[in-house]
């Protein structure tokens, strides 16, 4: 069995974990993969283990890795997502971070998980990837995300006019910050914070959410994620930032931009006990009321 693991960094107080969780694999004889960068950054990390080795391409990634391990928080999760692309390597989240909504295994909980991998009592949550399409090059080689595509103002210009068409039909004119088309995934992301829905990762849509409406009688939407939603943007500045997950890129207002569902999925790792419910209940502390 092999397993990649992959981080932006550990940070000092996370060491102990990261000794622990590659004591558990050892002990498992399962053949260590580490992420170029990040045996590059803390080469100290992992001298003690001298099977390991290392990747840093999608194409490597796919060489029989049985599944990729993200140390760190959601936007570490976020960041595999553009590192295995169509590969459909399965990424378990170790929560090194802060909230951990996506990465919702706690540092206590690394014996069970490497135990769950070896054992295959493990589930696979395949999530919907939102896909771009322009008529210039953008974000390279992964223009797909995992929770969100936005359209947004510059720094503090004025609002934008977001002219948005589902499958060629006019839908609504937004005058607005910006504009979020959310996966089922990222509506618990940015789409949540701007009063967005919050929709069952299983669920076939997406979800249109403005930011900061001009208007106060637009509200966000649920679509179908077989549709194709396109728009134009007019603005008095004559760019806008256009963003997948957290990468952005800077555009003119004539670009034609347009979102589908990627063809390829994301596959995430959960442990059984670790339901959607029970993630909104304990991370987003669902339901709460303190006088009970």
């Amino acid at each position: 069995m092999q397993v990649a693991l992959y981080s932006r960094g550990i940070e000092p107080d996370h060491h102990n974990q990261l000794y622990q969780l590659l004591t558990e694999l050892q002990k498992h004889e399962i053949e260590v993969v580490v992420f170029q960068d990040l045996a590059n950054k803390s080469p100290e990390l992992f001298s003690p283990y001298s099977s390991y080795h290392t990747f840093s391409t999608t194409a490597e990634l796919a060489n029989d890795i049985d599944c990729l391990i993200s140390l760190g928080g959601d936007g570490t999760i976020l960041d595999t997502a553009t590192l295995v692309k169509d590969t459909e390597v399965p990424v378990l989240g170790i929560n090194f971070g802060r909230l951990g909504f996506l990465a919702s295994l706690g540092k206590e909980e690394l014996t069970q998980a490497v135990d769950a991998l070896v054992n295959g009592t493990y589930v696979v949550d395949k999530r919907t990837l939102i896909h771009l399409d322009a008529n210039i090059p953008l974000f390279n080689e992964a223009p797909f995300a995992l929770n969100e595509f936005a359209i947004h103002k510059r720094d503090v210009s004025s609002m934008i006019k977001i002219h948005t068409y589902l499958n060629g039909e006019f839908l609504n004119t937004y005058w607005a910050d910006g504009l979020i088309v959310s996966s089922p995934t990222g509506s618990t992301g940015y789409n949540m914070s701007c009063n967005g829905p919050i929709v069952f990762p299983e669920s076939s849509s997406f979800v249109i959410t403005p930011v900061a409406p001009h208007n106060l009688n637009v509200r966000p939407i649920i679509i179908p994620n077989d549709t194709i939603v396109s728009f134009e943007v007019e603005g008095r500045g004559d760019e806008f930032i256009c963003t997948l997950d957290a990468r952005r890129e800077i555009v003119g207002k004539d670009v034609q931009l347009a979102v589908r569902k990627e063809e390829f999925g994301f596959n995430l790792v959960r442990l059984n006990e670790n339901s959607f419910l029970s993630t909104l209940r304990e991370k987003l502390t669902w339901g709460l009321d303190k006088r009970n």
